[in-house]
């Protein structure tokens, strides 16, 4: 099928891009920029960085806006997904969700009247496998904010390899964290991986801290 991916800049989004186009062709990328940093549905953390994504991935974007205002944002994704429906003919979108039916049945109803097909690779993965496979294929894989206790700065603006796995599986046998981040205790974003055709290498970055949070702010980047 032609699809369009729908992209944040996390793993999950990149990942499910990835396993479906093994099968489909992806035709485009689609981004929400919200305003609203506490949104229902999309991710906020460095979403401007996606468009560079799209540009090392030889995939071109379509960013849409929102206000972010519960359900009222939901228009705003249909708008974009219809936009990308008549300029590229796709079939189908492909999402990140894991395990969050507030967001899979929201865009699958987008979907459904729109006659598209929802296509949801990572659907009630295991999260710590999810993490294993993403090292084990060699995407870089940055983390961009974490937001529970249990977890520190020592996570923030590293990669995830195995010794951050392992710290974060600490903190679901202790605190029962989800150790993906489907709660939202952690924010991703991927500078490198087989789809991508340049590395993004960041040039400018600021920490910011909090009790029990913290966000790595990608100032400024390039492709490599």
């Amino acid at each position: 099928m032609k699809l369009a991916a729908l992209i944040s800049g996390g793993k999950d989004s990149i990942y499910s891009m990835y396993l479906a186009s093994k099968e489909n062709d992806i035709v485009c990328f689609l981004t929400i920029e919200s305003e609203n940093k506490e949104s229902y549905m999309f991710h906020t953390p460095n979403i401007s960085l996606t468009s560079l994504q799209a540009e090392s991935m030889g995939k071109p974007i379509i960013i849409g806006t929102t206000k972010g205002e519960k359900e009222k944002e939901l228009q705003d994704l249909s708008d974009l997904i219809k936009k990308a429906k008549e300029k590229y003919q796709i079939e189908g979108v492909i999402t990140g969700a894991i395990a969050s039916e507030y967001q899979a049945s929201r865009i699958q109803k987008i979907c459904d009247d729109l006659g598209l097909t929802c296509v949801n690779p990572l659907w009630k993965m295991d999260q710590e496998q999810l993490l294993k496979d993403l090292v084990k294929n060699k995407f870089e894989v940055l983390i961009v904010g974490f937001f529970a206790y249990g977890l520190d700065e020592s996570i923030l603006g590293k990669i995830i390899d195995k010794e951050i796995i392992k710290k974060l599986m600490e903190a679901h046998e202790k605190y029962q964290i989800h150790p993906a981040g489907e709660g939202g205790e952690i924010e991703t974003f991927v500078i490198n991986g087989p789809c991508f055709k340049k590395r993004i290498n960041i040039l400018e970055s600021q920490e910011i801290l909090g009790k029990n949070e913290g966000l790595f702010v990608i100032k400024k980047a390039e492709l490599k």
